[in-house]
């Protein structure tokens, strides 16, 4: 009967693992007959083949090709559109160009605030094809309102649609909307259509300068099916530097906004395969749902003043969909289950039902526990980069097996428990075993309602252990009768932690396996009753099985393909001043691609003032000197240099020679700018630009842009001495190489600047 029991508890755990992710997104039904009024998936998926045949980043033709489709798909609703041309440069990302946003507008009854959809249509530089980043956003919202004007009814509120331009490149063309466009001032609320991956569910973040509670409520009464959010990653998210188009809204606007965006597949993020195909369909249909039900709500809604005084921790939870309550509750909620905790320690100890010295035992079996879970997984990880060190160059970190990784570290990590456990088998009052993860658990909450209360939920396990301690002390139920009904308690813990586990490291990367091992450990901890046997636990040896097969199957999986495309990268640096030339990689392995720059006589390391600004900070990890090939640079033309008083006043424009897709300036000092201004736009709100050093200024060249023209003006003692950078993506193209071109199983890397020319010279003023 043990056997019985222990195997119906391992269904439980299993179909509610099942619940938990299924409840994050709906299915997809390719079968589905539409009718005109209702969200097409065929329609949207129609839009994306057609704006994801080619990279369409800021500058390119193909950008101005999809631009176009865009605008026509929205004038043959009956849409009047607007290209907004302007320049925006961005201080944070040091990143600038011309920007051309698509605007369009359903008038609404009434003359409250506007209801914004946004998402960009440019793709990321200079790769990706951007099916899912964002043009699943734009399908999403080309579909969605199709269908809302389908209905002909019109809404409450003014509808903004506004398709940014230049997203990737810094989040300008929501810069230049929110500083420079007349309408920016009427939006009461942003509804975003993001993407970093190419599936998965879509979670709700909010944006806001105040607090959520309002924002939270509003969002539940639109009633999406499918609501996946918890307030843990909307209190990480606001702690860090977020970099979505809806960040400009509300820093630079103070407009509040939702977020809706998917990370799962981050292998696709930013590549060559952020393709139609690859796009997870139930996640579009995810999307729709989210569209469908906000729009309809907040079109009609009051959205004059979203702001609340107050803060909710919400979460997902089994029926409700989102479990919410104010932060005030999580310190009552944590000193109220610290009285009863100690309260059932009393009685524990009081009807011998606890002994000290098994408590102590206890705890420290757990302790031990966690640091060999997240030890060994972080130390397994560091090691299996080692093994297969083609890793490194997918920079993200989300390898193509990384699922299959996520797996078995699940199951190693499981088994490190069982085997840490079997060594207390034997021991007689298991209910001292729960007492060590219950203090653990309240430790934690303690700094979480010091320092991070959207972590609020992380007291609700506690609650569903002390009720399994009660029974535990108060009742003598058969062995399998506990372990069946302790299981079921466990049922919210479950729930709740089972995509925390996966969703860190696909976020994340792989490198935080060892966060998802110290879930396990602490999750494990509060089941223990449920898992703990006397005798060898079946499960002890079939998680191990399972965790050899995963492994072995990642493994098997550890090479590239057709469908799973190596990175890699080439580029080529001349120095117009001392005359010389290299070649660069960023590839810690060397493939057959980068093989024939790449030999023996190759150089280890990087090249001075080489590398432009990259996400990563990515550095070459080979270079090789090749011939001078002389490549024209830009001229510089000096328009103005007068000094008034004791400041320089200088004006220079840059005229490309050839085809230059971005300008970088680099300076070697500090430099403090006044006034400084790019194409005549002011820089900072004319406030000083200061760069202790480094990249100050990344102009990305858009199809308009034949020159460029930078001014300002410094001290007049100050020796203006500049590393001008001009990089083309058209190494593979030009004349001036013979580079036999990448496999079927290989791709430019992301990321960095790639697949370029690099004319590198110093301006001297």
């Amino acid at each position: 009967m043990k056997s019985f029991s222990s195997l119906v508890s391992v269904l439980i755990i299993l179909g509610v693992i099942y619940w938990s992710f299924s409840d994050l997104k709906p299915s997809f039904n390719a079968k589905k007959i539409e009718s005109k009024s209702e969200f097409s998936i065929n329609n949207a998926l129609f839009h994306l083949k057609n704006i994801s045949k080619k990279t369409h980043f800021t500058g390119s033709t193909e950008h101005k090709e999809v631009q176009n489709y865009i605008v026509n798909e929205l004038q043959k609703m009956g849409l009047e559109t607007e290209i907004q041309t302007q320049t925006a440069i961005n201080k944070k990302w040091f990143a600038a160009t011309t920007t051309e946003n698509i605007l369009a507008k359903i008038k609404g009854s009434e003359k409250g605030k506007a209801l914004m959809l946004l998402t960009h249509y440019d793709s990321n530089p200079h790769s990706s094809l951007g099916a899912s980043d964002a043009g699943s956003g734009v399908v999403t919202i080309l579909e969605g309102v199709r269908v809302f004007l389908e209905k002909n009814k019109q809404p409450k509120n003014d509808i903004i649609i506004l398709i940014s331009d230049a997203e990737e490149l810094g989040l300008l063309g929501a810069q230049a909307f929110v500083e420079e466009h007349s309408w920016a001032k009427d939006i009461g609320l942003v509804l975003n259509f993001e993407a970093r991956g190419s599936g998965g569910p879509s979670y709700m973040l909010m944006e806001t300068n105040g607090k959520n509670s309002k924002l939270l409520s509003e969002f539940l009464k639109a009633k999406p099916n499918y609501p996946a959010a918890n307030s843990l990653m909307y209190s990480i998210y606001k702690k860090l530097p977020n970099d979505t188009d809806l960040t400009v809204f509300r820093e630079n606007g103070n407009i509040n906004g939702f977020n809706f965006a998917f990370i799962g597949d981050h292998f696709d993020y930013h590549t060559a395969q952020d393709s139609f195909e690859r796009l997870d369909r139930e996640t579009l249909v995810h999307q729709a749902d989210y569209f469908t039900t906000t729009v309809n709500y907040f079109a009609n809604s009051d959205l004059t003043n979203l702001n609340s005084d107050e803060d909710f921790v919400y979460v997902n939870f089994p029926f409700v969909k989102l479990a919410t309550y104010p932060f005030s509750w999580v310190s009552i909620m944590f000193y109220a289950a610290i009285l009863v905790f100690f309260i059932l320690i009393f009685f524990g100890i009081s009807k011998r039902k606890l002994s000290l010295h098994g408590i102590l035992k206890g705890f420290g079996v757990f302790i031990l526990a966690i640091l060999l879970c997240g030890s060994i997984s972080f130390g397994l990880w560091k090691l299996l980069v080692l093994i297969h060190p083609q890793y490194k160059d997918i920079l993200h970190g989300f390898t193509y097996n990384g699922y299959q990784y996520i797996a078995a570290f699940v199951f190693l990590n499981l088994w490190i428990l069982f085997k840490v456990y079997k060594y207390i088998s034997k021991h007689e009052k298991t209910t001292d075993l729960l007492i060590g993860p219950i203090l653990v658990w309240l430790i934690i909450n303690f700094f979480i309602d010091a320092y991070l209360k959207g972590a609020g939920f992380f007291i609700i396990p506690v609650f569903s252990a002390l009720i399994i301690l009660a029974i535990s002390i108060f009742m003598d139920l058969e062995e399998k009768s506990k372990r069946i009904l302790f299981t079921i308690i466990s049922i919210p813990t479950i729930y709740i932690f089972a995509p925390l586990i996966k969703m860190f490291p696909v976020g994340l990367g792989l490198k935080i396996l060892f966060v998802s091992g110290v879930l396990i450990a602490l999750v494990f901890g509060l089941m223990i009753l449920t898992f703990h046997q006397k005798k060898t636990f079946w499960m002890q040896k079939m998680v191990f099985l399972f965790a050899i097969i995963f492994f072995g199957i990642a493994t098997y999986n550890s090479d590239f393909s057709v469908d799973k495309k190596k990175p890699n990268s080439l580029v080529y640096i001349q120095n117009s001043d001392d005359k010389t030339a290299y070649f660069g990689t960023y590839n810690t392995t060397l493939d057959d691609y980068t093989k024939q720059i790449f030999d023996k006589n190759a150089t280890k390391g990087s090249i001075a003032n080489a590398e432009t600004k990259s996400k990563y900070n990515t550095r070459f990890k080979y270079h090789k000197k090749t011939e001078f090939k002389n490549i024209k640079s830009s001229n510089i033309i000096t328009d103005l240099d007068t000094i008034i008083g004791n400041k320089r006043f200088l004006e220079f424009t840059i005229i490309p020679e050839r085809k230059v897709n971005k300008l970088e300036f680099i300076t070697k000092k500090e430099l403090k700018l006044h006034q400084f201004k790019v194409n005549d736009v002011l820089a900072n709100n004319g406030k000083n630009y200061t760069v202790k050093k480094g990249t100050f200024l990344v102009y990305h060249l858009a199809n308009q842009d034949k020159e460029v023209t930078l001014s300002f003006s410094v001290l007049k003692d100050y020796k203006i001495d500049f590393i001008l950078n001009e990089i083309s993506y058209d190494l593979l193209e030009n004349p001036n190489f013979s580079i036999t071109p990448r496999t079927p199983e290989m791709m430019p890397t992301p990321f960095v600047t790639n697949d370029a020319i690099i004319i590198t010279k110093k301006l001297s003023l």
